[in-house]
């Protein structure tokens, strides 16, 4: 077993597909190749070791910027985290509602709440294309009618104008007397909550680090490395430029473990599986109608019955 483990790690630790080493490896050949130039100069005797430029740029302050950088990229992926599990569960919420409460009347009720349970999974989808900035796409068209498939595409925001639908939906059931005041209320706040996460996702996406921050990060970062083998050169000799390019591919690294994580909704490794959680709610809300409730409620002229 600890055999096994061992393996994975290193497995691990030497994977490239998923790494910010493709993104930095130029920077970091870069810095390498400077340091190597300095120790050459430092062999033909020119002044080139200067301890001094060790102040220039305290390794601690950059090292408080690098954990800032990091530390809110994360915070922003993790936000979007926690927005899309709530989505998820407000689609499940919403759907077996729907699904149990609302009341058949008439023959092709029941199509109509399946038509509307496909419309939560469209919602998802539609909101992760939204994110994505891509258009309304196959994903959705065999999630609703043609009809409103082809007004979707003419819509700014898919999403919400999905939302729209449900809500309509709800409400035409409550002045049909399938649903009671109490049940509608429920379900639009799942329905508004829905509406909330997207506004949510929105915001993180819509919200950037602020660029003066990172254009001063970069440029800290960039000075720090071209002035390291300045400060190494007279006690690692022609060592420095492989020091100095360790030493760049872990700054660099860092910030762009950061620049990879800040917009968690597109579609690299790092970002969230939003493709897969789609594809989870789309089996969940089929497996949901599959189900046959085991009490039905008809309301046949004012007067509720049920069937067991």
């Amino acid at each position: 077993m600890k055999l096994a483990e061992t393996s994975k790690w290193l497995q691990i630790a030497f994977q490239l597909e998923g790494s910010v080493i493709q993104s930095i490896y130029r920077r970091v050949i870069g810095c390498g190749l400077f340091s190597f130039g300095i120790s050459i100069l430092y062999n033909l005797k020119l002044p080139v070791f200067q301890p001094i430029l060790a102040n220039v740029i305290p390794s601690i302050v950059l090292g408080l910027l690098l954990v800032f950088r990091t530390n809110t990229a994360y915070e922003r992926f993790w936000e979007g985290r926690k927005i899309w599990g709530n989505m998820v569960n407000d689609v499940r919420n919403l759907a077996r509602q729907i699904w149990v409460s609302i009341d058949e009347i008439s023959p092709e009720d029941k199509d109509k709440k399946i038509r509307v349970l496909r419309l939560l999974v469209a919602f998802a989808v539609a909101t992760k294309l939204h994110l994505r900035g891509k258009g309304v796409n196959k994903e959705l068209e065999e999630l609703m009618p043609i009809s409103k498939y082809l007004t979707l595409q003419t819509m700014n925001n898919p999403p919400l104008e999905i939302a729209f639908w449900i809500g309509d939906y709800l409400q035409i059931q409550y002045n049909r007397n399938c649903l009671n005041s109490y049940q509608l209320t429920t379900l639009q706040e799942l329905l508004n909550s829905l509406v909330d996460s997207l506004g949510a996702c929105e915001r993180i996406l819509k919200t950037p680090i602020p660029l003066a921050y990172a254009i001063h990060l970069k440029q800290l970062l960039l000075l720090y490395c071209l002035l390291l083998p300045f400060q190494l050169v007279e006690s690692l000799g022609w060592w420095t430029g492989i020091i100095a390019a360790l030493v760049s591919f872990t700054l660099f690294g860092i910030e762009a473990i950061g620049l990879e994580i800040e917009n968690p909704f597109g579609f690299d490794q790092n970002d969230l599986p939003l493709d897969t959680i789609c594809t989870t709610m789309k089996r969940n809300i089929e497996d949901l109608i599959s189900l046959t409730p085991s009490v039905h409620f008809r309301v046949e002229k004012g007067v509720v019955t049920s069937d067991q």
